[in-house]
């Protein structure tokens, strides 16, 4: 049987037609389950968790917009987690999972063979959830993790919560996309990331509209950060000039400086000029040209994720071939990519 997809949005599921679909994903007929924004009763809602612990098959699925609805939906989806093995892409967004739910679900989710796409934004995340995910972004060598992160719109997270989240983005050996839209950064943050971003071996998009960024200097709070992030990364110690610069102008000169896999940075509705922006996009291209080339990833580097993510706010997704020019998004991404498999 050819798996085929279901996709159903914003209506309410009968009894009748959850079983349909448990029936069909437990004969491994189905590869992308999509019931974004769904009515579901709680009794229906665990027997669509059982069907997806007995597929062998599906590869995404998506409950965004609020399916996961309550700690006890939290627990039913992790058992199924825990059973599945074939599941590469997981979206909640816009599930109120609060930090809670997340720590429901972080063993089954840090323990999945095969999940390399997480989408957790506008989840009511706090600091103990942002922790727990730092441990889904393992360092060299020491397993696989995710490959694409969406936290977008999560504003409990503390500045301290992200600062430790840039040290683990610095040494992840699998994350090649980071959505962190219209979470309220700021110029500390911002510069963090922008270290973070220079040391890592794997990082093509980051995602930074609406984040707060303007042409403010960083605090001289964020030395004591960015020496921790020195520490750890072996980064020489004449990056710090970068403390004293204007935030954006970090990000100008870790495209010009530093070897690096970015090739798409998101920075629309942030109070930064078009000329600033503009001037990295032209060095991101002139490295393309010149035939730069980041460090090749570490052995045993799995390929990319065979399905492309679906995003609430979406973002054009960058295969691994590195093919077309590097961009610094001046507005929103365009069109919501549906689910396409690479020929293997």
């Amino acid at each position: 049987m050819l798996a085929a997809s279901i996709q159903v949005s914003g209506e309410p599921l009968s009894a009748v037609e959850v079983q349909d679909i448990c029936d069909r994903l437990r004969e491994d007929g189905v590869r992308l389950l999509s019931v974004r924004g769904c009515r579901v009763s709680d009794r229906d809602f665990g027997r669509l968790c059982r069907g997806v612990a007995a597929s062998r098959c599906l590869a995404q699925l998506n409950l965004n917009l609020g399916v996961v609805s309550s700690i006890g939906r939290a627990r039913h989806l992790a058992d199924a987690l825990a059973a599945n093995r074939s599941l590469q892409t997981l979206f909640l967004h816009g599930s109120p999972l609060l930090d809670a739910g997340l720590e429901a679900l972080n063993p089954a989710l840090a323990a999945h063979p095969a999940l390399v796409c997480l989408d957790l934004g506008d989840c009511l995340l706090g600091d103990a959830a942002l922790a727990l995910i730092c441990g889904m972004l393992p360092p060299d060598g020491a397993k696989s993790g995710l490959r694409e992160l969406t936290l977008s719109a999560n504003p409990r997270i503390s500045t301290k919560a992200w600062a430790r989240f840039s040290v683990a983005v610095a040494h992840s050996s699998q994350l090649r996309v980071l959505n962190l839209d219209y979470n309220p950064l700021g110029d500390q943050i911002a510069s963090m990331l922008a270290v973070a971003v220079a040391s890592s071996r794997t990082l093509e998009v980051l995602d930074l509209e609406g984040t707060g960024l303007t042409h403010q200097s960083a605090q001289v709070l964020t030395i004591f950060f960015l020496l921790f992030l020195l520490f750890l990364s072996g980064l020489t110690a004449h990056v710090l000039v970068l403390v004293l610069v204007l935030v954006l102008q970090v990000f100008l000169d870790m495209v010009e400086n530093y070897p690096t896999c970015l090739r798409v940075l998101v920075l629309a509705e942030n109070k930064v000029s078009p000329e600033l922006q503009q001037q990295i996009s032209d060095l991101l291209s002139e490295g393309e040209e010149d035939g730069r080339e980041a460090p090749p990833p570490p052995p045993g580097h799995a390929p990319s994720c065979a399905l492309q993510p679906i995003r609430e706010k979406p973002l054009p997704w960058l295969p691994n071939s590195n093919s077309g020019p590097p961009t610094v998004m001046l507005t929103s991404g365009v069109g919501e990519s549906l689910l396409a498999e690479n020929e293997r």
